[in-house]
């Protein structure tokens, strides 16, 4: 779906969500599948794109699922003293920029690092119709996967970085350079204090192809 397309979707009011909050569909602690080391990874709900083979398709509605404060959000990633960071992934994280972008200003206040998955690309992010905060929230991150999950061109392989060949990779950090250490091609299971459970990470066959870093 293209970029003009997903500004108008029906649900993007910021309306529906209060200020300094976000509208998520999901959290845990201590991924190592998620980015590099260990990390919390956030969730928020919301995506317009709703691509085939999509790894988390109940994320795709736009509708409140959980709403959290900012502060909260900001206290479970720094809960745990094990994470070096924290991902931002969903649904679609530049939908909720602005909040995120506060949340990864408070957490890299306190030494953590700070990566988004996107389905849009970095051109689409940094135009002037790139979703509110957009901006503000490329300012903060460290790491950036950038681009759609495209089912045709899917890297099935446990070294690389990314779900399909045209991801990429974007460093704004230098120091983040050496440590691009995951592999997209890997799963965890989380179980949860109900007995409920998350899974995270994506396990396909295997078709061993590179991956692109970018600038």
């Amino acid at each position: 779906m293209s970029l003009s397309t997903t500004t108008s979707h029906p649900y993007l009011s910021r309306n529906l969500i209060p200020s300094r909050h976000l509208n998520l569909m999901g959290t845990i602690k201590k991924s190592e599948v998620n980015g590099p080391g260990c990390r919390a990874v956030v969730w928020v709900q919301g995506c317009a794109r709703a691509c085939g083979s999509c790894f988390n398709p109940a994320s795709w509605e736009f509708e409140i699922n959980q709403l959290v404060s900012i502060d909260q959000v900001v206290e479970l990633i720094l809960s745990e003293p094990s994470h070096e960071g924290v991902t931002f992934s969903g649904g679609e994280p530049f939908w909720q920029a602005t909040a995120l972008a506060e949340v990864a200003r408070q957490v890299k206040a306190h030494g953590l690092n700070v990566m988004s998955f996107s389905g849009f690309t970095l051109d689409e992010l940094q135009s002037d119709r790139a979703p509110a905060g957009a901006h503000d929230l490329l300012q903060e991150l460290d790491l950036l996967i950038d681009g759609p999950y495209v089912e045709s061109q899917a890297i099935n392989d446990p070294t690389s970085l990314v779900s399909s060949r045209n991801q990429k990779v974007r460093i704004f950090n230098e120091a983040m350079r050496d440590r691009l250490n995951w592999a997209s091609d890997q799963i965890e299971i989380h179980i949860l204090p109900d007995g409920s459970r998350i899974v995270t990470g994506y396990l396909g066959s295997l078709n061993p192809l590179s991956a692109e870093v970018a600038e």
